[in-house]
């Protein structure tokens, strides 16, 4: 990956950063698309094994098609048997043939396809997940049944089209022993008594998402329902031994998020909202309508913590769930956007120094990594199949791109860029250059350097500045070269603020940096005594700044 990149680099610099051409390594089939899912899973207390049958509703775009591949993980050896074993598999009960190792499960068709037509599957299975379902302890010691999905861990317990690029709408039938709850994407369509201590539950979401984004949640939960947003319901699932907690802890800042980020960005896509605490995460996981919270950040504290994790979950139902990455390439869609919307939530609720020290705190996040990961990119080729597709730069970097795209277009034009983007491209999939192309129709400029430079490569600019005052002149003289390692030169716009004597606010001078090193003079009538760069803190750079003697 680090060759690869490095190559694309390099053509990057000679062709005068070029939008690069990525893609991760998953056999992407765009000649299906599978539009529904019906997972009907059977759970027990006296076994791990999980009994499951999934009806998968297929679109065949192309004629012709004689088999087609989906995501399975099989049962090994190597995995102490841990897996699932398919018992039958049959397009309208008529038996398929296929095949199953290697996690992948393909499925031979009994005559070729033909375009436009639609099919729907069974397959009937068992076994016990390998990962993805984690069955186990709560930390009260109680027995509970929770999923994490992501990136391309569905597979584990569900075949499903386990890439991002596809988007289904779903339902799961879950029968389980009745002292337990059951809680899904979308809304409750049915909660019934099956006799022998068994208890149904059906959860259908009719908004399509991506395959990570599917959840379930078994166990002993105490419920409440908060409140209402535009018709929808707002609901806290927690442990019942936490109820007072967790009922506590949930109940804001909710609702003012989800108004905020409709005001700002766009409708809400899903059904409800519901906050669950669960053990299978370890801070929280977005699952579309049903997002789960590591357990212990459960305290009846309310603490800065809670609440900005809850904020940064409910702000991917925007930017990760409605609007999806294409691939894992773009996650920073996902992450980048979330943690900057949360800072945004906060500079509107808590006001602009809460801001402020998030926005510092994630400038010294980013410097402290790219020291440890030189050549990382937001963007950059990366699949699910091969490494973990995020690091810290993806959510810090990604946050801080936002931030100065921001700065650059200006508060109205960048919020038009935002509602522009997540209209177009709701429920469906994104790329970094779809959201270039709205955001450049918003602003009115071509914004390919700014995404290149920031996006595309791993350097930061590193600035030395220094000044000094001509008492002949009547000048200030300010001296500036970017000295980063490598070749690239940033075209980057620069502030310097300055004050008179201690007198009022500082005055902010502005000019464009777009080479190596430059000079400039300002008139000023007497000397600052005190000057700063990049005093709006607009500007991700590493700045030594000093004065001429």
């Amino acid at each position: 990956m680090i060759n690869i990149f490095a190559s694309r680099f390099v053509i990057a610099i000679l062709l005068f950063f070029p939008i690069l051409a990525l893609g991760d390594d998953y056999p992407v089939n765009k000649k299906i698309d599978v539009q529904h899912y019906v997972f009907s899973i059977n759970l027990s207390d006296s076994t791990d094994i999980i009994y499951g049958e999934a009806q998968i509703t297929i679109l065949f775009k192309q004629n012709g098609i004689r088999n087609f591949r989906l995501d399975f993980a099989d049962s090994t050896p190597e995995r102490g048997k841990k897996g699932m074993i398919i018992e039958k598999l049959s397009l309208q009960d008529r038996d398929l043939n296929f095949t199953h190792q290697n996690d992948v499960l393909t499925i031979e068709l009994p005559n070729p396809s033909v375009a436009g037509s639609v099919l729907t599957f069974r397959i009937k299975y068992h076994g016990i997940p390998h990962d993805a379902l984690r069955i186990g302890s709560t930390r009260f010691g109680d027995r509970s049944f929770f999923n994490e999905n992501w990136p391309n861990r569905a597979r584990n317990w569900l075949p499903t089209y386990d890439h991002p690029s596809n988007k289904a709408t779903s339902e799961f039938i879950v029968q389980a022993p009745s002292h337990y709850k059951v809680i899904s994407n979308g809304l409750l369509l049915e909660e019934s008594d099956l006799g022998n201590n068994f208890k149904l539950s059906h959860w259908k979401q009719s908004v399509p998402v991506s395959s990570w984004l599917f959840v379930l949640g078994v166990a002993d939960f105490a419920v409440q329902y908060v409140d209402r947003f535009n018709g929808k319901s707002i609901e806290s699932w927690v442990y019942a031994k936490n109820r007072e907690q967790g009922f506590y802890d949930f109940y804001e800042p909710t609702k003012k998020v989800l108004e905020f980020f409709t005001n700002y960005v766009g409708p809400f896509a899903y059904e409800k909202l519901a906050n669950i605490q669960s053990p299978s995460v370890s801070g929280g996981m977005e699952t579309s309508s049903a997002i789960f919270y590591a357990e212990n950040l459960i305290n009846g504290k309310r603490d800065e913590r809670t609440r900005n994790v809850v904020i940064h979950e409910i702000a991917h139902q925007w930017f990760g769930n409605a609007v999806t990455e294409t691939s894992w390439d773009d996650v920073w869609l996902s992450e980048g956007f979330a943690t900057y919307f949360t800072l945004l939530f906060i500079e509107n609720e808590y006001g602009s120094a809460e801001f402020q020290k998030g926005i510092q705190k994630a400038k010294k996040t980013i410097f402290d990594l790219s020291l440890k990961l030189p050549d990382h990119s937001v963007v950059g080729p990366r699949t699910a199949e091969k490494e973990q597709v995020t690091t810290g730069l993806t959510y810090q970097k990604g946050a801080w791109v936002l931030h100065m795209l921001r700065n650059l277009m200006g508060d109205e034009k960048f919020k038009k860029g935002i509602r522009s983007y997540y209209s177009k491209y709701f429920n469906s999939n994104a790329t970094t250059t779809d959201f270039r192309i709205e955001m450049e129709k918003a602003a009115g400029i071509n914004l390919e350097k700014f995404f290149n430079q920031w996006l595309y490569q791993p350097i930061q600019p590193i600035i030395n500045t220094s000044w000094i005052y001509n008492n002949k002149t009547h000048k200030l003289i300010i001296e500036i070269d970017q000295i980063q390692k490598g070749d690239m030169v940033f075209n980057i716009p620069i502030e310097i603020g300055y004050n008179n004597n201690g007198l009022g606010k500082s005055k902010i001078l502005k000019f464009q940096l777009n080479q190596r090193n430059k000079k400039i003079e300002f008139p000023l009538d007497v000397k600052p005594d005190r000057v700063e760069f990049d005093p709006r803190n607009i500007l991700l750079c590493e700045v030594n700044i000093s004065e001429k003697k």
